[in-house]
């Protein structure tokens, strides 16, 4: 089982010599890894469901298949990834605010997993839809929470938005819903912020949840088969950040999850953990090489060979306010670094915004060297604009350890254009 030390020390160096830069590197061992921890952390409690908008790449979605338990995608393009990557369609749950009458179509033809409504609207879609096709349709109702805990993160609650139905409009939005006769209720959903990093505000967003679970459910004689708690569970992006102790979360929450099971109501519901970023983003790495330095009005400046066509959110554009430096550090070529020196990182695009860091300290950079962003699994390539200027996109390398032995396979979906 890879290491973050093995990977830096031993497996991106030789990644970059013999694949290249840019590319993204995803270590499926550092995966694996993050799954099991969530599972103890938690004591088994939950299933986990992985977000496909956070990684869509093929090679990983394949990889994930008996790792995590089922999909999240949030359009017929992600449908179409997780099909062809073999995961079975009741393993695949579809949400999403502007799904479209041909998604929702094909969510239905297909026997998707549940489809999580996000209005009345739709669920009166839905529903002519699937009396057109004289079936009965599986639905989780999402739930837009009225309040979320302080310094949650990126809060998505409280506030006019296009996820779910507000927690004050949700009893006369079931009222109607229960009554369309070709949907089946089977339970609900929240997610009401994401990239939490504070263990006491987790444990009390989770009780949050589960207080409205229990009003919604009580309120309308339900009894759900499944539970989606959006877990919102962050990573350090930068380097005052600390990771998250979720052994300090699940201690705290578990024994209020087996309150909740132990309800007659509650007792055969599963209890599904929707997350993406914290499974995968730690997992993976940026690549990017210096092409050019200058000096430049007292400022040091490298150009490298992919920017925020490649890395959105590296580069502050991702729904940051003020871009903060990611984590980073020069691929070593001797055991002995130089001092560190200020750097502004940027890109190969014809832009000011093409800047991936501002005065970072790095050992002294020579053209030719190697810049790792760290926390790139998630929210990457796909997040990017990938076209802007016409520069060809990076690779994906996908690297695990298979029965004892190193694999580095090139999984790149949008395949570089000859030069």
């Amino acid at each position: 089982m890879l290491s973050e030390q093995d990977v830096i020390r031993d497996v991106l160096p030789k990644v970059a010599r013999d694949f290249g830069t840019p590319c993204y590197v995803y270590i499926m061992d550092l995966v694996r890894a993050r799954v099991a921890r969530v599972r103890s952390a938690f004591g088994n409690r939950f299933r986990i469901r992985y977000a496909v908008k956070s990684n869509p790449n093929l090679a990983l979605l394949r990889r994930l298949k008996g790792v995590v338990d089922s999909v999240d995608v949030s359009s017929g393009g992600e449908v179409g990834c997780a099909l062809e990557a073999g995961w079975d369609a009741p393993q695949i749950g579809f949400t999403g605010p502007g799904k479209s009458e041909r998604e929702l179509l094909r969510s239905i033809d297909a026997a998707l997993g549940e489809v999580v409504v996000e209005s009345t609207d739709e669920a009166e879609l839905l529903n002519r839809l699937a009396a057109r096709r004289a079936r009965r349709r599986r639905i989780v109702v999402r739930i837009a929470p009225s309040r979320m805990p302080r310094g949650f993160g990126v809060n998505m609650s409280g506030k006019p938005t296009q996820f779910g139905i507000d927690e004050e409009d949700i009893d006369a939005a079931l009222d109607a819903i229960t009554r369309l006769p070709h949907l089946s209720v089977d339970g609900l959903h929240i997610y009401s912020g994401t990239q939490c990093l504070h263990p006491d505000a987790l444990v009390e967003n989770f009780r949050i949840f589960i207080e409205l679970f229990r009003r919604v459910c009580r309120a309308h004689d339900l009894q759900p088969q499944i539970l989606i708690f959006g877990s919102g569970i962050g990573i350090p992006y930068y380097e005052t950040d600390a990771p998250v102790d979720l052994e300090a979360v699940g201690a705290v929450i578990n024994p209020d999850l087996d309150a909740l099971r132990s309800e007659a109501r509650f007792s055969s519901a599963e209890l599904a953990l929707e997350t993406g970023r914290y499974l995968v983003g730690e997992a993976g790495f940026y690549l990017t090489r210096v092409v050019r330095m200058k000096h430049s009005r007292g400022t040091d400046i490298c150009i490298c060979d992919g920017g925020m066509n490649h890395h959105l959110a590296a580069a502050g554009h991702l729904g940051t306010v003020l871009q903060r430096n990611y984590r980073m550090l020069k691929l070593m070529r001797n055991d002995t670094p130089d001092a560190p020196q200020p750097y502004n990182l940027v890109g190969p695009l014809c832009t000011t915004i093409d800047t991936l860091a501002r005065q970072v300290s790095l050992p002294a950079l020579t053209p030719g060297d190697v810049i790792v962003i760290r926390c790139s699994g998630a929210y990457g390539l796909t997040a990017s604009p990938i076209h802007f200027i016409g520069h060809a996109p990076p690779k994906e390398i996908i690297v695990e350890t298979v029965d004892g032995d190193l694999t580095i396979a090139d999984a790149s979906q949008l395949r570089p254009e000859p030069t």
